[in-house]
């Protein structure tokens, strides 16, 4: 992020901060994205997205990419798993479709197969792709991944409903915090319209506290 100012007599008072943009950001970014304000000086990474296992095994043929088939599969199961534990829960299929759009949502996996684990029946949007993520840990690179989940307004989340793109298929560079696993909604109870309604629906960030976020799902 940069800050422009023209040098004068006397000094011009600073401008509002500019967004730095990416033109690679540019061919997958072109959606809105949630995001607080200092997420604009975040480190970036490689990302690529698919709408589903095949279509990131076919790109993974190409050469020169920083991932492999293997990745693909391992985080294609990684996207799977992390799906069923923190998509976002309601109490009804019409209110999860309010959310997530109309044929987008099915019931929860976890309450069918343990329906003694509490938290009632609920539903929860369906996986349309999964995102993977070049990054550095452990002092090399790494290979991360994030599922994908439909938007009332026809774009494409992360869980959490911090992050909105406007396809499940592409590549640019996105915020690291894109990564970061929203916390476990499963043996919750699944959200009511009324609680819904109080967070501003699905992705949209609300205060919890001095200086943090939270949306929707999280």
């Amino acid at each position: 992020m940069k800050l422009s100012a023209k040098r004068s007599d006397p000094p011009a008072p600073p401008g509002p901060p500019r967004r730095k943009r990416s033109r690679r950001a540019a061919l997958f970014l072109a959606g809105a994205t949630v995001l607080t304000l200092s997420a604009c000086e975040e480190d970036k990474v490689d990302a690529e997205a698919f709408p589903d296992l095949q279509s990131c095994i076919t790109a993974s043929k190409e050469s020169g990419l920083w991932f492999t088939e293997e990745d693909c599969r391992t985080q294609f199961a990684e996207a799977e798993k992390t799906h069923l534990e923190t998509a976002p829960r309601y109490e009804s299929l019409a209110l999860c479709e309010e959310e997530h759009g109309k044929g987008n949502c099915g019931g929860d996996p976890a309450a069918e197969a343990q329906p003694s684990q509490g938290g009632g029946f609920s539903f929860m949007p369906l996986l349309v792709g999964y995102m993977m993520g070049s990054m550095l840990s452990g002092g090399g690179r790494g290979v991360f991944s994030q599922p994908m989940v439909r938007t009332a307004q026809g774009g494409f989340s992360t869980p959490s409903g911090n992050q909105t793109f406007a396809t499940n298929s592409g590549k640019g560079a996105v915020p690291a915090s894109t990564f970061q696993k929203a916390p476990s909604t499963i043996g919750k109870a699944p959200m009511t319209r009324a609680q819904v309604a109080s967070r501003g629906g699905f992705g949209a960030s609300r205060s919890i506290g001095s200086g943090g976020t939270r949306s929707v799902g999280s």
